[in-house]
């Protein structure tokens, strides 16, 4: 009699534990949206970084190009300052790349 009721009482956390630990569709439909945004974010991320990095070049050619024409005092700085921008455009691509990327982990860790 003692037997059947150990049995009896694991057979049933057994069979507990194996409806909990299955996912639902809507809960496997939910992670795959979650991993389907965060997915998106990081296609965001890499974009961003890939549209800065081409705006800061193409500041630094037009620098270039500046320096090439003329090597006056006020050209040499007006060269000087849009490489700065160019610095400046890269530095606030990584930070919104980056943004991008740590969203994209927040959205992971909801799963």
């Amino acid at each position: 009699m003692k037997t059947k009721s150990i049995t009896t009482l694991f057979g049933a956390a057994l069979l507990s534990i194996a409806f909990t630990s299955c996912d639902s569709k809507q809960e496997q439909a939910r992670e795959e949206s979650l991993e389907k945004k965060a997915d998106q974010q990081e296609a965001a991320a890499d974009q961003t970084r890939k549209d800065a990095e081409a705006a800061a070049d193409l500041a630094e050619k037009q620098a270039d190009a500046m320096r090439k024409g003329d090597t006056s005092k006020s050209t040499e700085a007006a060269a000087d300052a849009t490489e700065d921008a160019a610095d400046a455009t890269r530095k606030a691509g990584e930070q919104r790349a980056d943004q991008l990327e740590d969203a994209a982990d927040a959205t992971r860790e909801k799963k």
